[in-house]
């Protein structure tokens, strides 16, 4: 949810420049990685991969959580946007970048641990609207990754993270694209990015 318009940060963004926007960790045909196999249930392979990018970018930003604090990141900020999270009761909760980034983990890791929702019997079925929590997962990852971007990229090249860091949001955002998981105004403030990525091949 966007709550307003953050004016302090108008610096050149370094992701875009062409020294770093190139460096990936591999130039594997991504879209053999994101297509449905043949054969397999459309249910099954975005859940298996729900877990997957799960499991990439909190590893990812526990990695960079040193750099994102309450007083670094007193905001949940990306791109001249601030959020703020919405919690089970419709209230809307401004909170630092830590602590929205605390809340969207654990309302994933529920999510992923409910039988109801992400089920592991053999022959269980997905729950109707499946597809639509697949899609509040994805945009939250989505706006991890952009704040990871917008707020640490530095630190991130710091430590030699950012070719995993393009690697893991090129392989985000050609899979929400192939299977329409996100709108065009979810990835629209990095889209400058996303074309940048593209370019590459």
């Amino acid at each position: 949810i966007i709550l307003g318009i953050n004016n302090n940060n108008q610096e050149a963004r370094p992701y875009l420049q062409q020294q770093y926007v190139c460096q990936r960790i591999t130039h594997a045909d991504m879209y053999a990685l994101i297509a449905l196999p043949p054969g397999v249930d459309k249910a099954e392979w975005l859940a298996s991969n729900t877990v997957a990018f799960f499991k990439h970018i909190n590893l990812f930003s526990s990695a960079l959580s040193e750099f994102c604090t309450p007083s670094t990141c007193p905001t949940y900020a990306f791109v001249l946007r601030v959020y703020v999270w919405t919690d089970d009761h419709g209230r809307k909760l401004k909170c630092s970048a830590p602590l929205y980034f605390d809340y969207a983990m654990s309302y994933i890791q529920d999510l992923l641990t409910d039988e109801d929702v992400f089920p592991t019997k053999a022959g269980a079925k997905f729950p109707t609207g499946f597809v639509f929590m697949v899609q509040k997962v994805f945009l939250l990852l989505f706006r991890t990754m952009a704040h990871i971007y917008w707020s640490h990229y530095t630190q991130a090249q710091q430590v030699g993270l950012h070719p995993h860091l393009n690697t893991l949001f090129m392989h985000l955002t050609l899979f929400c694209r192939h299977h329409e998981l996100l709108d065009p105004e979810d990835t629209e403030p990095l889209q400058d990015l996303i074309t940048a990525l593209g370019r590459q091949g």
